[in-house]
């Protein structure tokens, strides 16, 4: 009876000294996952304090018309009141959250710097992952016809033409003001091999047809939060925005483009990082072959291909 006890004392102590090793586990797991958590977001604000600092000198360049260099080179001079003035408008402008390219009025891309204003998309980086695939569709001596539709800033379609020097280019927008700002860009960039053309996706495209057709179109849904937010807020809701789901622009442009691709030719959508499955199927839909998805650097759905039938 006494051994039985004790038999019973000795696991009621294993059971509680397990008890107690698991409670020390799950609290060290727990400050383990705190510190991980507190060293995150302090890289998060390093980080963005880095940013912050980038924009500030930048817009401090951009009041004094200088460059990096010069700016560090004379740090100890004293700033003019005017330019005094223009950088504080400059800073209030960036902290009220109007975007940094607007602000300065350009922007790179593609390794060719772009003037853009409030009438155009800003250009982001994730959108040469789709001129690095037209890129690859292409010899690099190769006479290919591409059009660009909804060509904003004319990003897309003048890094395909600087590229490719043997290449036509026809890039279209349904905004007579956006148009400006590409014709602006080519003419200044000294990009010749580029015609420009006013209309709604394929209807600008008249009765040509093209080797590739390349977009970057709006592919958000209207009403959705995130268009009320950061830069989004500042830029044209046409360039954004795409009925109920976002593809509305992508369905119409798939529909049509068939009728203005020579055989085999290719087309090619940038699109929201959740629509990958429900593009592929649209270009299915509609008759396209060699139908696949590539990822961006995020490992996320970003451009989606198709090729129409021989």
């Amino acid at each position: 009876m006494e051994r039985r006890e004790a038999d019973r004392r000795e696991v009621g102590q294993r059971e509680a000294d397990q008890r107690e090793a698991g409670q020390r586990e799950a609290g060290q797991r727990e400050a383990d996952q705190r510190e991980a958590d507190q060293r995150e977001a302090d890289q998060r604000e390093a980080d963005q304090r880095e940013a912050d600092q980038r924009e500030a000198e930048q817009l401090l360049m951009y009041a004094l018309g200088v460059e990096r260099a010069w700016l560090y080179a004379h740090g100890d001079d004293l700033v003019d009141v005017a330019a005094a003035d223009r950088f504080r408008v400059l800073i209030a402008r960036r902290a009220a959250g109007e975007p940094f390219a607007y602000i300065t009025g350009q922007r790179e891309f593609f390794s060719l710097d772009l003037a853009v204003t409030p009438a155009v998309l800003i250009p982001r980086p994730e959108t040469e992952l789709l001129v690095e695939l037209a890129l690859a569709k292409i010899a690099q001596d190769e006479r290919v016809d591409i059009a660009d539709l909804g060509t904003g800033s004319g990003a897309i379609a003048l890094a395909l033409a600087q590229a490719r020097p043997n290449a036509r280019l026809r890039a279209t927008d349904a905004s007579a003001a956006a148009l400006q700002v590409a014709r602006d860009n080519a003419e200044r960039l000294g990009i010749r091999n580029i015609e420009f053309a006013q209309g709604d996706w394929c209807a600008a495209l008249d009765d040509a047809r093209f080797d590739l057709i390349v977009s970057n179109p709006p592919y958000i849904a209207v009403g959705d939060a995130h268009l009320a937010q950061g830069d989004l807020r500042f830029e044209p809701a046409a360039a954004l925005a795409s009925g109920a789901d976002g593809l509305d622009a992508i369905r119409t442009i798939s529909r049509d483009a068939p009728m203005h691709l020579k055989p085999g030719g290719w087309l090619l959508f940038e699109h929201g990082y959740d629509q990958g499955a429900a593009v592929r199927a649209l270009l299915q839909q509609n008759g396209y072959v060699e139908v696949s998805t590539a990822l961006d650097l995020e490992q996320r759905d970003r451009v989606s291909s198709g090729r129409v039938r021989h």
